[in-house]
C-alpha cells in the first residue's frame, strides 16, 4: 500500500494522521492485553497470580491540611499556612499584628 504523501491535500494528510493515531492506540492496547495474558500464564505455571507477584502499590491519601491561622475579625476564615497568604492575612499584618497572633491554639 504505497501512498504518495506529496500528492495528498492537507485535509487528507490530517485524516491519515488521525487514522494512524487511532491505529497505534488500538495496537498498543492489543499488545498490552497480550503481554498481560502472557504474564498471567507465566506466573500461573509457578502457582502464583499476578497479584501475588506484583502487589498493588498502596497510595498514601493526602488529607486536608489543618488550619494553623484564624482571622480574629471573622473566625470562619482560616489559613493552613500553605500557598499564598489570603487577603485577610495581609490586611491584619499591615494593621500591625504579627503572624503568631493569628495562630490557632
Amino acid at each position: 500500500m504505497a501512498m504518495d504523501l506529496n500528492t495528498m491535500s492537507s485535509a487528507e494528510l490530517k485524516q491519515l494522521q488521525a487514522d494512524l493515531a487511532n491505529a497505534i492506540e488500538a495496537r498498543q492496547k492489543e499488545d498490552l492485553r497480550s503481554a498481560h495474558l502472557a504474564a498471567e500464564k507465566a506466573v500461573g505455571e509457578f502457582g502464583f497470580s499476578l497479584e501475588d507477584v506484583f502487589p498493588s502499590a498502596v497510595k498514601r491519601q493526602k488529607g486536608k491540611a489543618v488550619p494553623k491561622y484564624r482571622n480574629p475579625g471573622n473566625p470562619d476564615q482560616t489559613w493552613t499556612g500553605r500557598g499564598r497568604k489570603p487577603k485577610w492575612v495581609y490586611e491584619v499584618l499591615q494593621a500591625g499584628a504579627d503572624l503568631t497572633d493569628l495562630e490557632i491554639t
